[in-house]
């Protein structure tokens, strides 16, 4: 055994007689230290009483079989502030608590109040003012133009240009204000409480397009029967067509926010829409019938698309705001009943 102390910490070491001329690290203060030759000064070489030759790895600290130390002493022996390094080192591998994670949304208001305040963030106050107000522009300059070209033949061709711009500005806008209510959705399932902002993610004329064609695809799946037997028959007031009308209507939100939340078309497996209603039949009855009566009010007050009057105008604004409203409360139903859902999404 060679016998020497470290010249950093002056503590005394002792390794096998294989390991001369070799470097290590201290087991005490961690730093570099080369092992001594056998025959060197300030080193004493002893004979090991075991037979067995000893072996170990070069390189680690806690190396006992090389360095020779007890495993008590080895341990006791560390500086304190290595210790305290080890320690911290290991804190972040610890699992958090579930309810550290677990993220509950707290509302101000009493959360039939505060749904109704979810459009009033400035995004959603934002996005609110550019969907009516760009709309309303558009018809005033179609308006105009049309005025004019009836007048001056000339101003038949700007008149033609401008409808047509407005045509594809406002099925632009309407796929844009689709998209965002989307994700109103995503967001109200994640704890949001306020319209979001999406300034960072400018969406693309596709993705607004899938987004609004998935939705399409929702309706027709479940409108299917009904419409295949209005084709065939040519009825629609029979037990039949209806039932199948209500049942289309009655499956519609939840298959809307399977959609939203799988992003995809496998939302709409009847068996995993069928046991979500289940699951959450009495609270899915209760946000069907403030959906349905929302819907039904925002379809019989949307004033005439050719009309240019300060009611219209409130009414189509409220509209979006309600259209926000009813994203929200989609959203916060998978929110607050996630568990019972069950999706991997």
């Amino acid at each position: 055994m060679i016998e020497f102390h470290c010249k950093n910490c002056g503590r005394q070491i002792n390794v096998p007689d294989t390991h001369a001329g070799k470097t290590d690290k201290c087991p005490y203060c961690a730093s570099i230290i080369a092992v001594p030759g056998t025959g060197s000064p300030g080193t004493v070489t002893r004979q090991s009483n075991s037979a067995k030759p000893e072996t170990g790895s070069q390189n680690s600290v806690y190396d006992l079989t090389l360095l020779d130390i007890p495993p008590k002493n080895k341990i006791q022996d560390q500086p304190v502030d290595q210790m305290n390094g080890y320690e911290k080192a290991a804190e972040p591998q610890q699992e958090p608590n579930a309810a550290e994670t677990e993220t509950t949304t707290q509302r101000k208001l009493p959360w039939l109040i505060d749904i109704f305040l979810y459009p009033t963030s400035k995004a959603g106050i934002t996005i609110l003012g550019i969907v009516v107000v760009l709309r309303f522009l558009l018809r005033i300059v179609v308006l105009l133009l049309g005025g004019l070209s009836l007048q001056i033949p000339l101003f038949l061709i700007p008149f033609g240009m401008a409808w047509i711009i407005g045509i594809l500005v406002r099925i632009v806008l309407y796929l844009y204000l689709y998209w965002y209510l989307c994700e109103c959705i995503r967001d109200s399932a994640s704890g949001g409480t306020r319209a979001p902002e999406t300034i960072g993610h400018n969406p693309g004329f596709g993705e607004m397009l899938w987004q609004a064609i998935k939705t399409i695809g929702c309706f027709l799946f479940f409108l299917g029967p009904a419409f295949l037997y209005h084709l065939k028959t040519g009825q629609t007031d029979t037990i039949f067509c209806r039932l199948a009308a209500y049942a289309a209507l009655f499956f519609f939100p939840m298959s809307l926010l399977a959609v939203v939340m799988f992003d995809s078309f496998k939302g709409l497996n009847p068996i995993v829409l069928i046991g979500s209603i289940l699951s959450t039949f009495l609270p899915y009855c209760a946000m069907f019938m403030v959906l349905v009566w929302v819907v039904f009010f925002i379809i019989e007050k949307t004033p005439d698309l050719l009309e240019l009057t300060g009611s219209a105008f409130i009414f189509w604004c409220l509209g979006i705001y309600l259209a926000m409203v009813v994203s929200h409360l989609l959203g916060w139903f998978y929110n607050r009943y996630e568990r019972q859902l069950n999706w991997d999404v």
